[in-house]
């Protein structure tokens, strides 16, 4: 064999390799919220539950991913997203932009330059940070209206999720009127889901929701309610980007509102029901090896901890399984109650219903209230502070821990699996994931 043969083969060798770790599709998961405290309570859950491992635990490479934004070591999601989708720091609040206003370019935009078809998921509005941070370009996540807008020019050709805030601007008129002038169909609630699973991918561009607001929390779906949830939403959201090449993002973006909540059932019912959608996404992976899977997210909410002083060295996360309805959802219940001038007795059956507590102490019974749990609700259903005290007592009991309302700087965890994957292992910054999705998608 000559040297010019042996150079041409290693050549060729090489450039086999490089289009090896080229994806044709990126699907990327984003959980707001969820460090590694909120994937592995689910994880625990899940495990004691009979549900085995999380698909987002079982993705062969992590990595440990930072997240501070350019103005402060707790980032804000608007921050967040603009690192993650454009590669670049900014300050808290900022969407798309550099810190001095310059625009910065996101990996779906990228995407799109390059021929793919690119769709945003998500199961809070469409024009709430983490969603707008791949389409739009605003000094602030507040400009509502105007990003709404932005989401009509961009292009893109699949968005799904809640509804849309600051949807009507006076002068300038309804962002759905003006989607729809741009070429989208679109469709709410269950019947415009089903209808719009008639149309071949390629011949339309789609924006579905589920409502005007958020979607519920998971815990919170009433029954006989088929709105769409995140999985099916996932789901159809990959056939309409068909097989020619896509790009996608997908939000579970109700996670954060529990972190901020301190609901560790809301956050738990979330988590699980994202990663059951990131099983649809690996399931698909299976049949298109060539598609990348990642996830990850935004920051942590919450300073969520696997354990409390309440319990010791004891965690019985299985109790949240007992809780029927978000915190949030409860204090509106509980406030109708009192507004009707209810008395304790009602608000204890409330409680009952919603967190499995038991009145009564039984030391056989987890969910029994001891003498002092009641006694410490009875004062706070004089003062008003019923739900708080309702919630810390199902915290307590669990083993969950929180250190915050607000964000923390810790790190979260990234995983991944096919062609590029390697490249999240180790420590790296959440700048690092646009930067290599755009490397990825500019060399095709």
């Amino acid at each position: 064999m000559t040297r010019k043969t042996i150079f041409a083969a290693m050549f060729a060798a090489l450039a086999a390799l490089v289009e090896a770790a080229q994806p044709k599709n990126v699907i990327l998961f984003i959980g707001d919220g969820m460090g590694v405290a909120q994937r592995m309570v689910a994880e625990t859950y899940s495990k004691k539950t009979g549900g085995g491992s999380l698909a987002i635990n079982t993705m062969p490479n992590h990595s440990t991913t930072t997240t501070h934004s350019a103005s402060s070591l707790v980032t804000d999601s608007a921050a967040a997203v603009t690192a993650i989708a454009c590669g670049e720091k900014t300050n808290n609040g900022m969407l798309g932009l550099s810190p001095d206003g310059r625009r910065l370019e996101s990996c779906a935009e990228v995407a799109k330059k390059s021929g793919k078809r690119v769709g945003i998921v998500t199961s809070v509005t469409i024009n709430h940070a983490t969603p707008a941070g791949f389409y739009a370009h605003r000094p602030h996540r507040s400009h509502l209206y105007e990003i709404g807008l932005q989401l009509t020019e961009s292009g893109f050709d699949v968005f799904m999720g809640g509804g849309l805030a600051g949807k009507y601007d006076g002068e300038k008129g309804n962002v759905y009127e003006i989607a729809k002038a741009n070429g989208y169909v679109v469709a709410e609630g269950r019947s415009g889901f089903d209808a719009i699973s008639t149309i071949a991918p390629g011949t339309a561009k789609v924006w579905w929701r589920g409502g005007e607001q958020a979607l519920p929390y998971a815990i919170d779906v009433e029954p006989g309610d088929d709105t769409p949830r995140l999985p099916e939403i996932t789901r159809r959201s990959i056939e309409l980007l068909g097989d020619d090449g896509f790009f996608l993002m997908v939000e579970g973006g109700r996670i954060d509102f529990a972190g901020h909540d301190n609901d560790g059932a809301a956050n738990l019912f979330d988590t699980l029901e994202f990663d059951r959608a990131v099983a649809v996404a690996l399931d698909y992976q299976k049949t298109h090896p060539d598609t990348l899977v990642i996830v990850t997210g935004d920051h942590e909410t919450g300073g969520m901890s696997l354990g409390a002083s309440s319990t010791g060295y004891a965690f019985y996360v299985e109790l949240l399984g007992r809780q029927t309805c978000s915190s949030a959802t409860f204090k509106t219940r509980y406030d109708e109650l009192k507004k009707n001038g209810a008395g304790f007795d009602e608000a204890a059956a409330l409680v009952e219903r919603s967190y499995g507590f038991k009145f009564g102490n039984s030391e056989e019974d987890p969910m029994a209230l001891s003498e002092n749990d009641i006694a410490s609700l009875r004062r706070h259903f004089a003062s008003d502070g019923f739900p708080d005290k309702a919630r810390r007592i199902m915290q307590a009991k669990a083993g969950v821990g929180w250190t915050s309302g607000a964000h923390t700087g810790v790190p979260v965890l990234t995983t991944a699996i096919g062609p590029g994957s390697e490249s999240f292992t180790g420590l790296i910054d959440n700048t690092d994931i646009a930067k290599t999705l755009k490397s990825l998608m500019e060399r095709q």
